[in-house]
């Protein structure tokens, strides 16, 4: 995936696309899209905290993460994050983001976000 390139690792740009569709995202729910280990979302979500792009709240006992909008820097990265998101394809968004957060009128097409 390009987004690997340019965020320095598949983990970083698994995560800055799952907030920027979800906007808002626990760790466990982006290691089960991947099927991948929570760790190393973990740690890469608290690198993306400690830099500012991201804040996190706590909901119970989860730290649920999304953009920092007080970052100069966020607007630039979705920007990014905008171009390649719209140029996926429908098939690949429903399988990038198979698990639905929350419900969607049966038949629905994955619109394109700004």
């Amino acid at each position: 995936m390009i987004l690997d390139g340019i965020f320095g690792n598949v983990t970083a740009s698994r995560v800055l696309l799952h907030i920027f569709h979800y906007n808002e995202i626990h760790s466990s729910a982006i290691a089960k899209d991947y099927d991948v280990a929570v760790t190393p979302i973990r740690l890469q979500l608290e690198r993306f905290e400690k830099v500012g792009i991201l804040v996190a709240k706590q909901i119970g006992r989860s730290r649920v993460f999304s953009f920092n909008h007080k970052s100069p820097f966020v607007k630039p990265i979705k920007e990014i994050l905008s171009i390649f998101y719209n140029s996926l394809s429908i098939e690949e968004k429903e399988s990038i983001f198979s698990t639905r957060r929350r419900p969607r009128e049966k038949g629905k097409p994955v619109h394109e976000r700004t």
